[in-house]
């Protein structure tokens, strides 16, 4: 009976393939820099090859995933104290370097509430800004804004910048594959938006 890796343990083999890709230790010759040969003769193709390989392996692993029903999805915990209550939450994340299964779309739409009950308890009286033109720019909205989006968002997740409130704290709400809608590859059928909660007077960090 042969062997199911776990999430970390594929998590484990892409850590030590991407730095063998770094290294050199891993190249894909046949990547090319332009596809225009008297320009990739002047340009040395060795960054593309490394990054070539690697996501060429990546993509092996995302196909294992599928046909081993592995999850894409790390769990977090944090406790954090407002005036003098602690809350608590665990939740699911779409790491970085895999995909999501159908089965972890549920389980990120199931823990959407919780997340952003958990947000807006920590972040109460905090100003709110939506992010715009792709990150670099924000704007004040008002708690009826908020409520749309919350209310049409599929699932959620949270960016804490800062070790303790108060402190900016990030509300992805997205919709569609996890993995399109951070990079906006799918838009419109994925997408997210941020929305930065920060402690009055301040501005949301780009």
């Amino acid at each position: 009976m042969h062997k199911t890796y776990s999430t970390q343990a594929l998590l484990d083999i892409l850590a030590e393939e991407q730095r063998a890709c770094m290294q050199g230790r891993r190249l894909s010759l046949r990547a090319k820099v332009s596809g225009i040969d008297p320009l990739d003769r002047l340009i040395d193709p060795k960054g593309i090859q490394k990054f070539t390989a690697y996501q060429n392996f990546r993509d092996q692993i995302h196909a294992y995933q599928q046909q081993q029903g592995v999850s894409g999805l790390v769990w977090k915990s944090l406790s954090l104290a407002t005036q003098g209550e602690t809350h608590h939450l665990t939740y699911p994340e779409l790491h970085d370097q895999l995909i999501a299964l159908a089965e972890d779309v549920t389980t990120l739409q199931r823990c959407r509430g919780q997340i952003i009950d958990f947000w807006l308890a920590i972040t109460a009286g905090f100003d709110i800004h939506l992010s715009v033109a792709g990150g670099r720019e924000f704007c004040a909205i008002t708690e009826g804004d908020r409520q749309r989006l919350t209310g049409r968002a599929e699932w959620a997740s949270l960016d804490l910048r800062g070790r303790r409130l108060p402190c900016e704290v990030v509300l992805q709400l997205g919709w569609g594959d996890p993995a399109l809608a951070r990079y906006r590859r799918d838009w419109p059928q994925s997408g997210s938006e941020y929305v930065h909660a920060v402690p009055p007077g301040h501005s949301p960090m780009p």
